[in-house]
């Protein structure tokens, strides 16, 4: 199962990420998220990241010309689009880069007609906990409802994914609902402070998700 790491703020953590073999790392670039880094990781360090880490750029709401920027800048491989954006505007993202729309959703959401307008102008969704604002919540995302969904788009699955989750990730992935899930994604659940990942944790969690 792929695992993506979010909120990455230090490059020789991101570095020991690639070593455990995780696939992702998230680089969250909203001034108002605590795990902003944009003034903690320069263009210049990202490109030293070594690796085969795939870079992951979440963005909320930003001006195209800004984000496109960005993707050349940091030499992103992926965005995430985590706040109001048009499937117009995601379409035209994705011109460039691949894109990941997220979803922030409730109890009794209709996801299909939530997600729909954005099936062909995006190459993947993203499921997390709706909060009172923007980016992740850290609260424990109600996996169960994808299973009335009836989705043909790969997926990410976030949402206070947590130390001892494994188990049922695994068995989620076995069923119908999660045929389409991509990558689990883990931020807060994880961190000794904002943007610093508890890497033990990260690992025990790699190895035991990984595990056959």
């Amino acid at each position: 199962m792929r695992i993506k790491v979010c909120g990455m703020t230090l490059p020789e953590q991101v570095n020991a990420l690639d070593d455990m073999g995780v696939d992702f790392a998230g680089f969250i670039f909203y001034p108002k998220s605590p795990r902003y880094m944009a003034q903690k990781i320069s263009p210049q360090k990202m490109r030293q990241i070594r690796g085969r880490i795939a870079k992951v750029g979440v963005f909320v709401n930003a001006p195209y010309e800004e984000l496109m920027r960005t993707v050349e800048d940091y030499r992103l491989d992926m965005v995430q689009l985590h706040g109001d954006e048009s499937a117009f505007f995601c379409e035209k993202v994705a011109n460039y880069v691949t894109v990941i729309k997220a979803f922030r959703l409730s109890d009794n959401d209709p996801i299909e007609w939530i997600t729909r307008p954005y099936h062909d102008s995006t190459d993947m969704f993203m499921f997390d906990t709706m909060g009172a604002g923007y980016g992740g919540t850290g609260k424990k995302f109600d996996w169960t409802v994808l299973r009335e969904a009836q989705l043909d788009k790969l997926f990410f699955l976030s949402g206070g994914i947590e130390p001892g989750d494994e188990d049922t990730l695994r068995d989620f992935a076995a069923e119908e609902a999660g045929k389409r899930l991509f990558s689990v994604d883990i931020n807060s659940r994880f961190e000794v402070s904002a943007g610093v990942k508890d890497m033990t944790r990260v690992a025990e969690f790699v190895q035991k998700l990984k595990e056959k």
